[in-house]
């Protein structure tokens, strides 16, 4: 059977309008990479800054092809592709940002480096759902704070996305595990195996008395940036270390200083913009396979199903911060 030619997509065409569903050629495959056939694209906030134009950290030009997580089965291979064969079912980020053409569309060309094979029990929309939030995660905790067994963890905003792989990725690491959030959201640190922090009924001074008996945390991870970060930089102990991914705003670095802690940053767009650090993004997901397989992690997910016919429907409910988990759009079936 001869394979088709051309694919539909969702097209951004000024930023801040909504898509368009068109049919554009299908790419080929160049040196280095493999065509995916896409089943699902997960949806992040990212997405709708990159949408919207906002952020010089994350441009895309248009016309574009947004959505930076993937997930699908390998329909060709390169010339010089090794690693993954026709029929593997794969994931990780692929574009959406930067000039690359993103997961919104039937198929997508992808670097070769940036993928791995998803976990056999994940559907698609699972598998869709993990490759930033993971990534981010992991590169925070693991990468920059090198966390090790027995240290306790802060997560601020532990029942976002980014928050909740972290919790999961921490938890992995036989760490003990708080988290800060809304009362509302409790429920769903507690189901992580996480003690929940209000942070709306709690400073940062009493939560770091309660729990850790005024040491303060090995590690704190901050996925809100702004009051979030600089609370973080009060809750770490002696010699501890910060991590944020959201770090926007002027922040006073003495309360840090004073506790001769450290502070990094993660920007997981990196490798997709400058191309290093590409191999390493599949190192993570090859990670994500290991401890999603062990059942040590899994995405929380949203219920709805939205399709390439509607992803507009999909940015909005992700920009209503109305989502009870990860959205993803289902691609093909």
């Amino acid at each position: 059977m001869t394979k088709p030619l051309s694919m539909k997509a969702a097209v951004l065409e000024n930023y801040g309008a909504p898509f368009r569903l068109t049919s554009i050629a299908r790419p080929l495959p160049q040196s280095g990479q493999v065509l995916v056939r896409v089943m699902a694209s997960g949806v992040n906030p990212l997405d709708l800054k990159i949408r919207s134009g906002d952020g010089q950290h994350a441009r895309h030009p248009l016309p574009a092809i947004l959505g930076i997580d993937l997930a699908g089965v390998v329909d060709a291979v390169g010339p010089d592709i090794t690693g993954f064969r026709v029929g593997d079912e794969v994931y990780g980020m692929t574009g959406g940002v930067g000039g690359v053409q993103g997961s919104l569309a039937e198929y997508a060309a992808v670097d070769a480096r940036l993928l791995a094979l998803k976990p056999s029990h994940f559907s698609m929309r699972e598998a869709a759902a993990l490759p930033l939030v993971f990534t981010t995660a992991w590169e925070g905790l693991i990468d920059r704070a090198h966390l090790s067994a027995g240290q306790t963890v802060l997560v601020q905003g532990g029942a976002g996305g980014v928050g909740s792989m972290a919790i999961q990725i921490a938890r992995a690491f036989d760490a003990t595990v708080f988290a800060t959030d809304s009362a509302a959201r409790a429920s769903v640190i507690e189901q992580l195996r996480a003690t929940p922090i209000d942070y709306a009924k709690m400073q940062v001074e009493d939560y770091v008395a309660a729990y850790t008996a005024g040491r303060g945390f090995d590690v704190v991870y901050d996925t809100a940036g702004g009051a979030s970060l600089d609370a973080s930089f009060k809750a770490v102990s002696r010699f501890g270390h910060v991590v944020s991914s959201l770090g926007w705003g002027t922040h006073a670095l003495a309360p840090l200083s004073f506790r001769a802690g450290t502070y990094s940053g993660v920007f997981t767009l990196l490798p997709l913009l400058t191309g290093d650090g590409k191999a390493h993004h599949g190192d993570i997901l090859r990670e994500a396979t290991r401890l999603a397989e062990m059942g040590m992690i899994k995405p929380l997910m949203d219920t709805h199903c939205f399709g390439l016919d509607d992803v507009d429907a999909a940015h909005e409910l992700v920009g209503s911060e109305q989502a009870q988990g990860k959205v993803v759009v289902s691609i093909q079936h």
